[in-house]
């Protein structure tokens, strides 16, 4: 499922990111507030393969997805740099609690530059690789040239990350990237390792050596200088941020396009230098020694832990809290064990696959899991865990127990990334040594890449597991696909005989309106579902089948119920009620609770509807239609709740 491109193509054509000051979702849609809504080319979006329609309504621009809004959601708040998502470009920062505040800042940061990362380490990785093996050599402009291309941005990074920090927290990006670039200014990492004035703290732990000094206060440089730090940087752009602030504040409108960035870097600057930079060094290092001593007292635990919730901790963006430990150690170290120790879990993941594939007898989980596996073998996991595995259950755990023990045989055999390289195949760049070009234990590496994969594929398959479309259908030779078997009463309607798959009830008492009356186009048009609208008369909204609840919005303006035959029902109570966030609504269940035709599911308040000035028609819809022939609707125009709706035929 291609949702981080569909999201991609949705907020280009929304106008891009900087057009977007908010975003929520509701059952079916994308609620953008855009700055401009004439910068969204409406057209394209409604011709877009995964979009059913677009909508504007209630000062908000309606992107209507269907069933898989919530992924889609997810994806567009990546691509967009959304945060928590209902955040504006004037927002103070990401909200919600401490740890969750944390990861936000740090995929924020990090997450941008990843990619050029990754694509510079695979460089740096092949370089070393082609030295090693003497297709090249340390004096040829060929190896010198790519060295700098595989080098250049982890050297630099507190420039590049003096950007993504910047833009994460609301300082002007140039001065974030001024600050990077004085870190690692030529002359300044020079003196690094110059000649000694005096030593700080001599004959103590924190002995520290100075080499300049700043209007007669001593400045601490780390040995080496500040070239691939991490921490530095971003409490430096933290600090700059306040100053900024401030300044705006107290400098005239009349000059604040060049005092505000000369007085922050004036300010900011020495005392990155004099006080935030020591002690981000220090914590650096005692942040690296402290993982490293995690590590060093079980690695073979820690390869179990991390090597077996590595997919989970993905699942949850609890992975954004280690790759900056990671890239810590690579700084101050030279090497990191922590990443690397994660690296079988997508070999296990998708030998999992492999052996879902062989399995089955469902041709639509064979028809998934082809692209899922060719994306696994190059470390793009999400198709296969979302697809496939983690509905499937068993394959998840598999891969995960793949994965935790791929993980302690590594931790096992000391194995150390290097550079924050390539994932999958593409990794395996990541565990030669730049420094010395030997390729060290990459061949046991590659071994127990190939062990978890094949462990992956070969337990799943005698383990086996459940299905997955439960009304899994095959082709006929004339290409139209077979129904189930008969499980209700032969019909005669419209001069044509169906088989009777669900009856369904009426879900209020009121007056009947055909769908394509409806005065929203994502219903009349029947692109979300084929079925019926009430206008109802009261405001109980019952059960239309025996089933279970697998959807209630949390304003609970909206509830769906699958049948215990599979049919899924969403009841839409008013037209952009979503807007009153729950209120009038007093919901009676909740998800996963199994109800009968006729329970009540939600008491609303039409009045409080119809006074917001909201329409109260209410659109009964089967979402899963397309799986059936046809659905036939009552011929009465007015219902009491429980009489009959509606019926799906095969």
């Amino acid at each position: 499922m291609a949702y981080e491109e569909l999201a991609r193509d949705i907020v280009k054509n929304v106008g891009g990111k900087e057009n977007i000051n908010g975003l929520t979702h509701c059952i079916t849609r994308l609620r953008f507030k855009l700055k401009d809504e004439g910068k969204a080319n409406t057209d394209v979006l409604k011709g877009m393969d995964g979009v059913v329609t677009v909508m504007k309504s209630g000062g908000q621009y309606q992107v209507v997805i269907g069933n898989h809004v919530p992924d889609v959601y997810e994806q567009v708040l990546n691509v967009a740099d959304l945060g928590s998502g209902s955040s504006s470009a004037n927002d103070d920062g990401p909200k919600g609690n401490p740890f969750d505040r944390f990861i936000d800042l740090v995929s924020g940061i990090f997450q941008p530059v990843l990619g050029v990362l990754a694509a510079t380490g695979m460089i740096k990785g092949f370089n070393a690789l082609f030295l090693a093996f003497g297709v090249l050599s340390e004096t040829s402009g060929t190896y010198q040239i790519l060295d700098a291309t595989g080098d250049a941005l982890f050297y630099f990074f507190p420039i590049f990350l003096g950007y993504t920090a910047s833009k994460k927290l609301n300082l002007a990006p140039f001065i974030g990237m001024a600050i990077g670039g004085a870190l690692v200014y030529p002359s300044m990492a020079g003196l690094a390792g110059g000649d000694v004035l005096y030593t700080l703290f001599e004959g103590t732990v924190f002995a520290s050596p100075v080499v300049l000094e700043f209007m007669g206060i001593p400045v601490i440089l780390p040995q080496g200088g500040y070239g691939s730090t991490v921490i530095p940087i971003i409490l430096a752009v933290l600090f700059a941020s306040k100053v900024e602030k401030m300044m705006k504040k107290i400098i005239p409108d009349v000059v604040k396009l060049f005092l505000v960035p000369f007085t922050t870097l004036l300010i900011s600057v020495p005392l990155t230098f004099i006080v935030i930079g020591p002690i981000a060094n220090i914590a650096a290092n005692l942040i690296g020694a402290a993982t490293l001593a995690i590590y060093n007292f079980s690695p073979i635990v820690a390869g179990l832990i991390i090597g077996g919730f590595w997919q989970v901790f993905v699942i949850f963006g609890l992975h954004w809290g280690l790759v900056p430990i990671a890239i810590n150690n690579l700084s101050v170290y030279g090497s990191d064990p922590i990443l690397a120790l994660s690296f079988i879990a997508s070999f296990a993941q998708t030998g999992a696959i492999i052996g879902v594939l062989l399995k089955t007898k469902e041709n639509k989980i064979k028809t998934l899991s082809i692209p899922a596996i060719i994306s696994g073998f190059f470390g793009v996991t999400e198709p296969a865990i979302y697809g496939i595995s983690l509905p499937l259950k068993k394959p998840f755990i598999i891969s995960c127990i793949g994965g935790a023990l791929g993980g302690a045989a590594l931790a096992l055999i000391g194995t150390q990334g290097y550079i924050v390289g390539g994932l999958g195949v593409f990794g395996y760049t990541n565990f030669i040594d730049p420094s010395t070009a030997g390729v060290g234990n990459l061949w046991l590496i590659i071994g127990i890449s190939l062990a978890g994969l094949v462990f992956g594929a070969v337990v799943t398959y005698l383990v086996g597991f459940g299905t997955l479309f439960e009304d899994d259908k095959t082709a006929t030779t004339q290409g139209v696909e077979s129904k189930p078997a008969s499980e209700g009463a032969v019909i005669e309607a419209n001069g044509e005989t169906y088989i009777e798959k669900q009856v369904l009830a009426s879900v209020m008492e009121g007056n009947v309106i055909p769908l394509n009356e409806v005065k929203d186009e994502a219903f009349a048009s029947g692109a979300m579902g084929k079925g019926v609208a009430i206008d109802p008369a009261d405001g109980q909204v019952h059960s239309p089948v025996d089933g279970e609840v697998t959807v209630l919005f949390p304003t609970h303006h909206a509830v769906g119920v699958k049948s215990n035959e599979g049919v899924e029902v969403l009841i839409h109570i008013g037209m952009d009620t979503v807007q009153l966030d729950g209120k009038g609504f007093t919901p009676h269940v909740k998800v996963g609770d199994k109800v009968t035709a006729g329970q009540l599911l939600i008491n609303c308040d039409l009045d409080i509807i119809r006074d917001a000035g909201y329409s109260t028609v209410t659109p009964v819809i089967v979402t899963n239609s397309d799986e059936y022939l046809d659905i036939l609707t009552t011929d009465e125009t007015k219902l009491k709740s429980s009489d009959y709706l509606m019926t799906v035929v095969i």
